[in-house]
């Protein structure tokens, strides 16, 4: 009952006119950058950053704009995979596999509609989810102290990289880059100026937005003036979209199979880890093993659409829940989620919901609202977000470029900052040709010191003895979860990598 009236406090928050339209303009613009190739949810949530600092938002109404944006772009990484054959995002790769051949054979629109619905059960069900997990997850952190906090943070930098991480030691490399950059500024304990080379603008260290929007905006930037070709593709437009409705037994009997996927999408966007990637993979291989008896998955089966979309969202959801509960983001959309907190002094982590109520159930509250407006969005005005396709990117990238400029600046006030961030851009751009991930950079950057803090209160309070790290069973078993995490990756990563390439390539070369 605690639960009902928190939530209905939630929806007393989020119901109001600001919100609404906050959350419908970020489902809007989320749906837009997801359906562009390239983009995805952590590149379009750390665009519209600026944004919601310029136009003066509180805490909440900017997570609900952001988190928006997110759930947005999850569900409009389906478009370009259905409509070119071009996964919007990683997630989407999967529904490649029989979205695309449902278009080739003049079913798109039932296709997008039936992978809109899909999405929506799989948020729908990873929303309510967080709200049983999520309360939960707090009574086991209040359990925790600095030797456990820092085995937590441990763990989330160990198992980042995720069982589909192409390489664990650019993973590695990306998050130590990352512990250096926090360590610049004054020293919180002693006072000591470290890495500022003198110069008074780092005393206070580097500033997670401005490192957010130089990696991923700006280094996209870079990206196209390094590739440009002023065009895009237009095959999305030239498709056929069709009827826009699914038919009532498609709807019929896809429903178990979102029912199933949404369940094992969710679990693994609450995994460390795992991610909607992994979600998506897992949903359409379970989901293939099981009911595919006549060999039709990969040749534009229905339920090859409704896995994975299912899965992905649910994911997404299901990642939200270490990131409130345990301010461990749990992908890398909530670890730019995470800037934003710490950046309006909201801690996330188990007293949260004690300190911070409304900005959580207000949140949560927000969540079913934007699932709702995603779904009566997304289907009638599929082919307006298909045009999107043919946006060139000549025009799109000065548009991001003035955006982060902007907003940057309207932020801080700073000429300084616009530098650092042309800095984190080049460096973006530099680590992206390297295929050195940017999540673990940005979640060094952000719980440097809070760990660096941990160990140094675990170690003081037990008189400099190191082997109070591992001298409770709950860190022990955090120390073990992190340990499998970082290995498991080295010894099943490049098969797991492999099926999901293979499935595509074979399922693709079927449909051709």
């Amino acid at each position: 009952m605690d639960i009902l009236a928190s939530l209905g406090d939630g929806f007393a928050i989020a119901l109001t006119w600001q919100n609404l339209g906050l959350a419908l303009l970020g489902c809007f613009l989320g749906t837009i950058m997801g359906a562009l190739p390239g983009l995805g949810p952590s590149n379009g949530v750390a665009i519209l950053i600026p944004l919601a600092f310029t136009l003066g938002l509180g805490a909440t109404p900017s997570l609900i704009l952001l988190t928006s944006v997110y759930y947005g772009a999850m569900y409009g990484g389906r478009i370009s995979s259905i409509l070119l054959n071009i996964p919007g995002d990683e997630p989407a790769m999967m529904t490649c596999l029989d979205g695309y051949p449902m278009a080739q054979k003049g079913l798109a629109g039932e296709a997008l509609s039936l992978s809109g619905v899909a999405s929506f059960v799989g948020a729908f069900l990873a929303t309510w989810g967080l709200i049983l997990l999520a309360p939960q997850l707090v009574k086991i952190a209040l359990l925790f102290g600095p030797a456990e906090y820092f085995a937590l943070f441990a763990l989330a930098f160990m198992t980042l990289g995720g069982v589909s991480s192409t390489n664990q030691a650019k993973s590695a490399f990306a998050a130590a880059l990352g512990l250096g950059l926090a360590t610049i500024g004054v020293d919180t304990q002693t006072g000591v100026p470290r890495f500022t080379f003198g110069e008074v603008h780092l005393y206070d260290g580097l500033d997670f937005l401005v490192a957010i929007v130089g990696l991923f905006a700006l280094s996209e930037v870079f990206i196209f003036l390094e590739n440009r070709h002023g065009g895009s593709d237009a095959a999305g437009h030239k498709m056929k979209i069709g009827r826009l409705y699914p038919p009532l037994s498609m709807l019929k009997t896809c429903t178990p199979t979102m029912l199933r996927t949404s369940f094992l999408g969710f679990i693994a966007g609450v995994l460390p880890g795992a991610g909607a990637s992994l979600g998506s993979f897992i949903s359409y291989s379970m989901e293939k093993r099981l009911v595919d008896k006549d060999g039709t998955f990969g040749t534009g089966d229905p339920r090859g659409v409704a896995a994975p979309e299912a899965g992905n969202n649910a994911a997404a959801g299901g990642a939200l829940v270490p990131m409130l509960a345990l301010g461990v983001p749990g992908s890398g959309t909530t670890a730019v989620l995470l800037a934003v907190l710490l950046s309006l002094n909201i801690t996330p982590g188990p007293l949260l919901f004690t300190n911070n109520p409304d900005v959580v159930w207000g949140l949560i509250a927000a969540l079913f609202i934007a699932n709702f407006m995603l779904l009566a969005m997304n289907i009638p005005m599929v082919g307006l977000f298909t045009r999107v396709l043919l946006i060139p990117s000549r025009i799109l990238m000065p548009i991001v470029a003035m955006v982060s400029f902007v907003g940057i600046y309207g932020i801080s006030g700073s000429s300084f900052d616009l530098l650092v961030m042309i800095g984190f851009g080049v460096m973006g751009w530099v680590l992206r040709k390297l295929d050195v991930p940017l999540v673990p950079v940005i979640l060094g950057t952000l719980l440097g010191n809070a760990m660096e803090n941990n160990l140094r209160r675990a170690v003081t309070i037990d008189n400099g003895n190191w082997g109070t790290l591992i001298d409770s069973p709950l860190s022990i078993g955090l120390w073990a979860v992190a340990l499998i995490g970082f290995v498991l990756p080295l010894i099943i990563g490049a098969r797991v990598r492999a099926k999901m390439h293979q499935r595509r390539d074979e399922d693709g070369a079927i449909s051709d």
